[in-house]
């Protein structure tokens, strides 16, 4: 950990940050966000993130992937209850399939989360105007405070609808006993996330990580959840019930 904040900080340093300047947001942020985020992640959040750290209003910042293709979309603000479900929704309205996921909150109850996005049917989707559209349109859906929408329908890839892969959910409790685990593996398609989040959301769920993984067809996404409906043994059932009914739609 010691030298990947070393590496990020010669990154900040190439880019006029001042000496010590990340420290305003690196003394909000524990040793899991470090663990799972790379230095040049680390640097690019400190680069946008050191002088607005109290800022209430969302920031939002998108750039290219540098390999593999899409957007990295870094979104920023006071953590709020379905806000995980909120921005994947947002994503899912705009075609966008999100391939990573890296939720965090701060110290200071901030969200500090990152997504890769990707659009196969926009040629355009890694273009600048793809970049400037979502900073400004995701940035004034978080800024509403109109209900949260269902999910879209998402799209059944081919292979999929011949050769379907079951879904698998599984709820336990975390090593320290105060919060839940949720894995989950099913076939990828626009919006799964956002089915996933919109279940969550409607239980009174919270997300307090999660790390999406996409392997081809296969998704396997995992969550640090608490709510506390999941330490009663019916609620922990009904919502394992939901997730499935909602997967195999």
């Amino acid at each position: 950990l010691a030298l990947r904040q070393e590496e990020a900080r010669r990154l900040l340093r190439l880019h006029a940050v001042p000496e010590a300047g990340e420290q305003a947001l690196w003394r909000h942020l524990d040793t899991p966000y470090f663990q799972r985020h790379t230095a040049e992640e680390i640097a690019w959040h400190a680069r946008n993130l050191c002088w607005r750290v109290n800022r209430p209003e969302p920031v939002v910042k998108a750039r290219l992937v540098r390999t593999g293709g899409g957007l990295q979309v870094l979104a920023y603000l006071p953590d709020r209850t379905a806000l995980f479900a909120r921005i994947c929704g947002y994503f899912g309205r705009a075609g966008l399939s999100i391939v990573e996921a890296k939720v965090h909150t701060t110290r200071h109850g901030y969200a500090l989360d990152t997504f890769v996005v990707q659009d196969s049917r926009d040629q355009d989707a890694g273009s600048r105007e793809a970049v400037a559209r979502i900073e400004h349109d995701l940035a004034e859906a978080l800024r509403s405070d109109a209900a949260l929408e269902p999910p879209a329908p998402g799209r059944v890839p081919r292979q999929q609808r011949h050769f379907p892969l079951t879904p698998e959910v599984r709820i336990f409790p975390d090593d320290k006993g105060t919060s839940y685990i949720l894995e989950v593996v099913a076939g990828d398609r626009a919006g799964l996330l956002a089915r996933i989040a919109w279940v969550l959301a409607n239980a009174n769920v919270n997300v307090a990580s999660a790390k999406i993984n996409t392997l081809g067809e296969r998704a396997e996404d995992v969550f640090l959840i608490d709510g506390a409906r999941l330490h009663d043994e019916q609620a922990l059932r009904r919502l394992e019930t939901a997730l499935y009914d909602e997967l195999r739609i």
